[in-house]
């Protein structure tokens, strides 16, 4: 097939975008400007951004409200546990997408693009196709989640109009060029971070009893109302629902933080170097935030408050401002809140730009109108944007039905969505390694490369799959079938292989079922890459060693 031989500092060189290669090298494309337009992203996020982007889209609305509900279902000790237990199964994606990524960053990557390159393009289709929904949903799950939280102020003006800005906010913050984009969501989520290390000391100060009531609250949560819950049924066969019940549901605080350090790595300076550092860094924050913050959270207020989400009565406030609240601690509570918000604005500009990439990605590749490639000048995929920002207006299905309703609803399709991304990523990084051992690259090539790997994408993966199969029990027990909640717990089973097999039997039936070892494509852009990672050194003044530097970039 033919190929542009124009090449620049973006990316390698052009495919022809109507037919699809054999091999995977259909992203290494360079840009062409036609009349104030590109066919490229930029790479204009530095290390530091791509950090804080991956921690915009995780510290968000699933740690700071929804970790109420898994409270309020399980008790405090399983809410521990599970968040354990997904911290040490996230790690394990973690480093297989970062090994992948930090490899062969081109413009444009996705697991979606490793998934067409390196196993086959029928699982590249529909991967792709998936996460765009996904991410797309996400963006009016957050804004449902703000609207939540705005409900805990009562405010006299119309949940409607508030949802409203929060839409366009997310919007106008993803037309920004990358560099300033990143720079946004670096400060917005630098604000979470110092929140929730504000956040973590309040709660060491209430639980030895340093509040305004001078109360020590100690282990008190944990004996009373108990350890742990029944859900559903009685007995340890309760416990265990209960168990899997909050692990599924507290995947929401995880997902797609893995997915958006591959997506990032496509628009990132030197990306196979900074690409490794944000991910060993990455799962340090992790253990820091998500564990140290669902205990406490577990020590701070009752499983049985009725005001967590999921808990009857009030169900709009945090965990977080719910303890501040009845510590007799004025004001805090609303700044927690507000704190909280500019969280799940955050979260939603992060998954609209990965959804924006994600459908230029499927452009780039064949596999999506090729209308969705074009960019301006700086770099934003415009009709991408546009179409993924359309299916916002979801969250004003808020005014229809109560807002736990709704945001159970996004949340249960998210969950699937992010359980048959990371057992596709752990397949992906399963056939990664095989290729580079048939082909004899050696491990010592690889710009990263984890000693827990290929180990814990077997853990992982396996993991996923019985929570994925877990993921709507409750509804079979005898007095508790919902059919929407059945329905979102299971359809995105259905609509992946609906993807794959659709495009298998269609513009697939002449490829193999998966590329030969020796035939995927190791090579295509890689030269590009390198090139313009060595220009970058070289462009760039001499730093001073600088601890904020260290710990930031």
């Amino acid at each position: 097939m033919s190929k542009s031989s124009s090449s620049s500092i973006n990316g390698p060189p052009a495919p022809d975008p109507i037919s699809i290669p054999e091999k995977g090298d259909e992203l290494a494309h360079a840009s062409s400007k036609v009349e104030g337009e590109t066919t490229t992203t930029h790479r204009g996020l530095k290390s530091r951004h791509a950090q804080m982007l991956a921690l915009g889209g995780t510290i968000g609305t699933g740690l700071f409200v929804g970790s109420g509900q898994a409270l309020q279902q399980g008790g405090p000790v399983f809410l521990v546990i599970a968040y354990c237990l997904l911290t040490f199964l996230v790690l394990g994606i973690v480093t297989a997408t970062t090994e992948i990524s930090s490899y062969l960053p081109v413009p444009g990557c996705s697991v979606a693009y490793y998934a067409h390159r390196f196993v086959s393009p029928s699982m590249g289709f529909a991967l792709g196709w998936m996460y765009w929904y996904i991410f797309t949903i996400t963006v009016p799950a957050e804004v449902v989640a703000a609207s939540l939280i705005i409900e805990y102020w009562s405010p006299p003006v119309n949940i409607a109009v508030w949802i409203t800005i929060f839409i366009i906010l997310i919007i106008i913050l993803n037309l920004l060029p990358v560099h300033v984009y990143g720079e946004a969501e670096f400060w917005f989520a630098s604000l979470k971070v110092l929140g929730i290390i504000g956040l973590l000391i309040m709660a060491l100060v209430l639980i030895l009893g340093g509040g305004p009531t001078h109360d020590r609250l100690g282990f008190r949560y944990w004996k009373d109302p108990g350890p742990v819950k029944e859900y559903v049924a009685e007995g340890a066969t309760g416990r265990f629902v209960a168990f899997i019940s909050i692990t599924t549901l507290s995947v929401f605080a995880f997902g797609f933080a893995p997915e958006l350090l591959v997506v990032t790595g496509g628009e990132m300076q030197r990306p196979r170097q900074n690409l490794p550092k944000a991910g060993k860094r990455y799962f340090y924050r992790l253990v820091g935030f998500y564990i140290l913050g669902s205990f406490a959270i577990s020590m701070i207020v009752s499983s049985d408050n009725n005001q967590l989400l999921g808990g009857g009565s009030g169900a709009g406030a945090s965990p977080w401002a719910i303890a501040v609240r009845e510590a007799s601690i004025p004001v805090l509570d609303s700044i927690i809140n507000a704190i909280i918000l500019t969280s799940a604005i955050s979260s939603g500009t992060s998954y609209l730009y990965m959804s924006s990439r994600v459908l230029y990605s499927l452009a780039i590749a064949g596999n999506a109108p090729k209308v969705f490639a074009r960019c301006t000048r700086k770099g934003v995929p415009y009709y991408a944007l546009a179409t993924s920002a359309m299916f916002s207006v979801l969250s004003y299905l808020n005014l229809s039905a109560t807002g736990i309703v709704v945001f159970n609803w996004f949340v249960n399709l998210i969950n699937t969505g992010a359980y048959l991304s990371w057992i596709c990523a752990c397949l992906i990084y399963l056939r990664f390694r095989k290729v580079t051992a048939a082909q004899g690259i050696e491990p010592t090539s690889l710009p990263y490369r984890s000693i827990l790997q290929p180990y814990m994408a077997y853990v992982s993966g396996g993991v996923f799959s019985f929570l994925l199969l877990l993921n709507g029990m409750a509804v079979f027990f005898p007095g508790h079938w919902n059919t929407s909640t059945f329905i979102t717990c299971y359809i995105g089973v259905v609509i992946l292989l609906g993807f794959y097999f659709v495009h298998r039997f269609t513009l697939g039936r002449k490829d193999p079922w998966m590329r030969p070892l020796q035939e995927v494509d190791m090579v295509s852009g890689l030269a590009e890459i390198i090139a313009d990672e060595e220009m970058e050194l070289q462009l760039e003044p001499r730093k001073r060693f600088q601890v904020w530097r260290y710990l930031w970039e």
